[in-house]
């Protein structure tokens, strides 16, 4: 579901994708998930369109998006290679969206929350000081809609990133409007483990609540507290709950 919700939530288009498009998907989320192990050679082109049933002409173009989102490598006489995450175009959507499909690491996770950081309390004190007053109602409707929703995980998350989203747009930057992408894969990402119970959801609408308050009041300098506040919360309730999936065994290290 998260996944497809990000795509959603950058209005991705909605037309079914080449069948290039989508095996370049469907490898995608393989080397991300690590199933395609970094530096290794992936299989040649006639046995990639054997295996998943397509030409050639589609595995090379799947092959050439991978490339243009820098994880795959084509070197002659040597084959084609994933490359190095340190080299991967990790700001790419679909990129982004991959890694909501695999088992979440907890140092991608830890790097997302400090993006987010360094993005959301100045994009909350930017809402309150340039937003309209229609972009600020946008915000207030996803929160009222986190009300709404709170007994229900997926209707939750949806209306909790609308909210965030809300805030990223109401800060009229659009340098900061690209960087929606890393927002929406770390909250997503993040929500899934922090509120797995229903009766978490209620816990954090406080923390939303008072950001809320203080943009619409016009206030950046408590805007950007609230949100540092909330960010707080959501990290350390996110540290819970990764240390204790280590323990477990279940998560798995980048």
């Amino acid at each position: 579901m998260n996944e497809i919700l990000y795509y959603d939530l950058k209005d991705s288009p909605s037309l079914s994708p080449s069948l290039a498009t989508q095996l370049c998907r469907e490898m995608g989320r393989r080397i991300v998930g690590g199933h395609l192990p970094e530096g290794e050679l992936i299989e040649d082109e006639t046995k990639l369109a054997t295996r998943f049933g397509v030409s050639k002409s589609v595995v090379r173009e799947a092959v050439k998006l991978l490339v243009g989102k820098g994880l795959l490598e084509v070197r002659r006489g040597d084959g084609t290679r994933v490359r190095r995450r340190n080299q991967w175009a990790l700001l790419d959507d679909d990129v982004l969206a991959w890694h909501l499909a695999s088992t979440p690491k907890p140092e991608f996770l830890s790097q997302l929350m400090d993006m987010r950081r360094i993005v959301e309390p100045k994009a909350a004190a930017w809402a309150a000081r340039h937003g309209s007053d229609a972009q600020l109602e946008e915000i207030s409707a996803a929160q009222r809609k986190m009300e709404e929703d709170s007994r229900s995980i997926e209707d939750f998350v949806i209306a909790d990133a609308l909210f965030h989203r809300a805030i990223l747009r109401a800060a009229n930057n659009e340098f900061l409007r690209a960087m929606e992408g890393v927002i929406f894969s770390a909250l997503l990402s993040s929500i899934r483990l922090t509120n797995a119970d229903p009766r978490q959801n209620k816990s954090s609408i406080p923390f939303h609540q008072n950001l809320l308050q203080a943009i619409t009041s016009r206030n950046p300098e408590e805007a950007e507290r609230a949100m540092e506040r909330h960010l707080d919360d959501t990290s350390s309730r996110l540290a819970q709950v990764i240390d204790g999936f280590e323990c477990q065994g279940g998560m798995t290290a980048p």
